[in-house]
């Protein structure tokens, strides 16, 4: 019902409606008056008089109410504005001679032909300038808690998910159920069943290079005509619904190519590649018209890199530089506000910015180093630097109270900035190819009921997204509560993690330490529930080299000799330690094998108790080889997943690159291991929301509730000598070598790093690699290869509620191999999942969604009305509640009552 009546008959065909909306507003008085005596013959009509200035906002007018609005509701104005002459490509040159606001900056024709003018260069100490501009910011190095991040693609419930331009098209805008592109081509599409409604050529050795939907005469005539600029300085403007080139300026810019098309309430500015920016202002139907000359002209600096419309201002960078202009129609405002440029040298080129309904007093830029730099719009200092991503920012648009932004790998991520560091809240492969721009579309909640955030990709495919977040914010909600409808109880967990370096149960049997090895380790463990054994290099993987050459070269029946070696290793420790389990652990219950996995060298062993086994379903695993560049499994994991009750558990046994210099190989191989969709997903929406985490469908294994990864990870000390590794540890001064522990660097300075995610308990135990066979001494083969912690237990709650705790972590006195065992004992929370409770818990949840989603309708639809078309507050709000009282009016269920 709430989304029907919103376009009426489609976007094209506006539904008739008792009263016409009012039409646009004039554009409020320049910051000093005009003065009649300038072009008295040619001077626009009278307008309101001015309101008071908003202290917050310098160049802003107060917001507070009608009387304080920026803009006053009038009927359009009868004559059209002054037509100011051009003068070789600009119309007047505005030079800044000082800072004070107020003062009528001077008009100066050129007297000869044109040149081009930068803003000036004023003193540092000159008077009036702002030291805060300069000042540096302090720069949060680390980067956003990635922990909890949300993978699914936030598609919209309605409409068309993607459109392909097929042309490429790096510039577009939108408008409700409009989208507009342009190069080659100039094309619209519907975004809601994705139909091309205008497909213009621009003409050979022609390109569009800005778009803009040019403003209606009120409200409902938004979206209907498209001003384009192109390569050869002229602007088009386009009606969709005939097709058709309505009106054109050629030359409006020279011959430069237009590279920006900004709005300001019912005003356009066009900005050019040589700096000159045109200010059109409404004609005598309150629109902007291309039958006459701008309104306004004037000069900012060459080497654009981004610009954006701030409040009044104009935010425009170069390079690292960002200048703040304020244009006005009259022209007689000071246009350059600040005499220095902002910068930050900690930060790279400007690539990108935004603004927040819920910040209005911030303003955000995204750089090519992928940093955010953050600008107060009360006195332009800067108030931080983040750091965001490793990735250059391409753009950014924001949400409600969130961050998006799109990146040049083709990636999008969604920031929640309550906390410093920033949360990544979500995080998606949007395109193929670099995303271009993200534009978050002010007028589709009042056009189409929905919040709508369109991205544009290199790959030329354009993607609609729901910038609400519904499934997100549903599945949190579920979770939250999950207390009123789920019974929660605790089961035990131990880890063993060995690489056996191809030792067999047999050599555990030469040393006395080493035979009670595995009785000690269990009958320590307190009759645990689930007991994993995670073995690596069970075979000597030299021969396996060997076996893969020969698989290489297809020599079948060698291989087939070594497989059967190879299996009747793993059956002989599956062997013994159902055999130890029956020996050892008799008195705390009988053991069932869950699952027994092998992978060249890497073995997975899953005990449970018997009266567990019957609660397990779901169970599968599966295998990722990444040695010899993914087609062998000397290097890879076995990764185990099954359902206790109706918790996901997910269990990974790794053996990552070795060598000290691989750790970038390492960091490869485990976002290998947790980015591929291993397991059958699940098809049900409810249990994916009850099972899994981070809109997730079980097929990856941080799609997981609880997560165990083990394995010899292979990440070494950096930075020091193997002699100084040795001394260090022989000394007790372990926080001297995890300083340098290359998974723990990496966590902490590498934002992509995938097992930042998972967490470890302090390490309290010597390095457990690399020892000489049968003896206590680090390596002292002709390698000397310099001790490190290799083997590591790491966890993950995906549902981010302390729901798996760690009771230790410690290594074992094993010299059968060069590397020593480490185990941990586990407690996990598991749920049981009443469904009558659930059914309740759901329906309060969709209730609450339902009040959040309306309370964000009506900020956004009041933002459309009086900060975008520039309606004062009163005349929004009777807007929007005679627009309520007419879908009521004809929704069904009304008619019923």
């Amino acid at each position: 019902m709430g989304r029907e009546g919103v376009n009426g008959g489609g976007p094209l065909t506006p539904q008739p409606t008792e009263e016409q909306p009012p039409a646009l507003p004039a554009r409020p008085p320049s910051m000093i008056e005009s003065s009649r005596a300038v072009h008295a013959a040619l001077a626009p009509p009278p307008r309101p008089p001015r309101p008071p200035l908003n202290t917050n906002h310098p160049h802003e007018i107060g917001v507070a109410g009608p009387a304080s609005q920026k803009r006053v509701a009038s009927t359009p104005t009868t004559h059209a504005p002054p037509t100011i002459p051009r003068l070789n490509g600009r119309s007047v040159t505005v030079r800044v001679d000082r800072l004070s606001r107020g003062a009528a900056s001077d008009f100066r024709a050129p007297a000869g032909p044109a040149t081009p003018i930068e803003p000036p260069r004023v003193p540092d100490e000159q008077p009036g300038s702002s030291a805060k501009a300069d000042a540096s910011a302090p720069l949060t190095t680390a980067y956003p808690d990635a922990s909890r991040t949300n993978r699914s693609k936030p598609y919209l419930a309605k409409g068309v998910h993607e459109i392909a331009t097929s042309y490429d098209s790096r510039v577009f805008d939108v408008c409700g159920a409009l989208v507009c592109t342009t190069g080659s081509y100039t094309r619209a599409w519907s975004v809601q069943d994705g139909e091309l409604l205008m497909s213009l050529a621009m003409g050979e050795g022609m390109k569009g290079t800005a778009v803009m939907f040019r403003p209606g005469e009120n409200v409902d005539e938004e979206g209907k005509r498209v001003w384009i600029g192109n390569n050869n300085g002229e602007l088009l403007e386009a009606d969709i619904q005939s097709q058709s080139i309505t009106d054109s300026k050629p030359n409006a810019h020279g011959r430069h190519e237009i590279i920006k098309i900004y709005r300001h309430f019912n005003e356009l500015w066009t900005l050019d590649e040589s700096g000159t920016l045109h200010v059109w202002g409404p004609d005598e139907k309150g629109v902007p018209s291309l039958s006459q000359g701008p309104t306004q002209s004037f000069r900012v600096p060459k080497g654009h890199v981004f610009s954006m419309v701030v409040g009044d201002e104009l935010w425009h960078a170069t390079g690292k530089e960002i200048r703040v202009f304020l244009p006005t129609l009259d022209g007689r405002t000071q246009f350059q506000v600040l005499i220095r440029p902002l910068i930050q040298d900690c930060a790279g080129e400007v690539t990108s910015g935004t603004t927040l309904a819920s910040e209005p007093d911030r303003v955000f830029f995204g750089h090519s180093d992928g940093k955010v730099s953050i600008y107060s719009r009360k006195d332009y200092s800067c108030l931080g630097v983040m750091n965001v991503s490793q990735y250059k920012i391409n753009s950014l648009a924001g949400v409600g109270g969130y961050m998006w932004a799109g990146f040049n790998t083709g990636k999008m991520s969604v920031f929640d900035m309550s906390q410093t560091p920033w949360i990544l809240k979500k995080d998606w492969q949007a395109h193929k190819n670099p995303v271009v721009k993200l534009i978050a579309d002010p007028s589709s909640f009042y056009r189409l009921d929905r919040c709508q955030v369109v991205s544009l990709g290199a790959d030329s495919m354009l993607r609609t997204w729901d910038g609400l977040l519904q499934e997100d914010w549903l599945e949190n909600e579920m979770k939250a509560k999950d207390g009123e409808y789920c019974s929660f109880e605790e089961i035990k967990a131990l880890v063993l993690t060995w690489n056996a370096g191809a030792s067999t149960p047999h050599s555990l049997r030469y040393s006395e330490s080493d035979a009670v090895f595995i009785q000690d380790l269990l009958q320590s463990s307190g009759s645990p529930d689930i007991i994993v054994f995670g073995f690596q290099e069970l075979v000597d993987l030299e021969d396996k080299t060997a076996t893969a050459k020969r698989f290489l070269k297809q020599k079948k029946k060698k291989e087939g000799s070594d497989q059967e070696r190879m299996s009747h290793q793993y059956r002989d420790w599956r062997n013994f330690l159902v055999q130890s389990l029956d020996d050892y652990m008799s008195s705390g219950g009988l053991y069932h094998i869950l699952h027994t996995a092998p992978l060249v060298g890497l073995f997975t062993c899953i005990f449970v108790k018997a009266d567990l086994r019957e609660r397990i379903s779901k169970l599968s695993s599966a295998e990722v080889k990444r040695g010899m560049g993914g087609l062998h499994g000397n290097k890879g994991a076995i990764v185990v997943r099954f359902m206790v009750d109706d918790t996901s558990l997910c269990f990974v046994n790794c053996h990552l690159a070795a060598g000290q210099s691989a750790a970038s190989q390492r960091h490869s191989d485990i976002a290998a291991i947790l980015e591929a969709s291993l397991l059958p997903a699940e098809r049900d929406a409810a249990a994916r929301i009850d099972s899994f985490v981070g809109g997730g469908d079980g097929s990856m294994v941080l799609d997981h509730e609880l997560c165990l990864l083990n394995g010899d990870l292979n990440y070494r000390i950096d930075t020091m000598s193997r002699d100084t590794v040795v001394a260090a540890v022989k000394a007790g001064n372990l926080a001297k070598l995890l300083e340098r522990d290359q998974l723990l660097v990496a966590r902490r300075r590498n934002p992509t790093f995938r097992l930042r995610a998972f967490e470890e308990l302090p390490i309290a135990f010597a390095p457990t690699y690399k020892y000489d066979v049968g003896t206590d001494n680090y390596d002292t083969s002709e390698k000397r290869r310099s001790p490190a912690w290799c083997d590591r237990l790491l966890y993950r709650c995906g549902c981010g509620r302390g729901r798996i705790e760690q009771l230790d972590y410690r290594r074992h006195e094993v010299r059968v191999s060069d590397h020593r065992p480490v185990s941990g004992r586990f407690r996990f929370q598991v749920k049981r999942i009443d469904p009558k409770k659930r059914a309740v818990a759901w329906m309060k949840c969709q209730q609450r969604w339902e009040d959040v989603r309306a309370r964000e309708a009506e900020a956004a639809k009041l933002f459309y009305l009086t900060r975008v078309i520039g309606y004062d507050k009163t005349t929004a709000q009777r807007l929007l509640s005679e627009r309520t009282a007419r879908r009521d009016h004809r929704s069904p269920s009304r008619h019923r009552e």
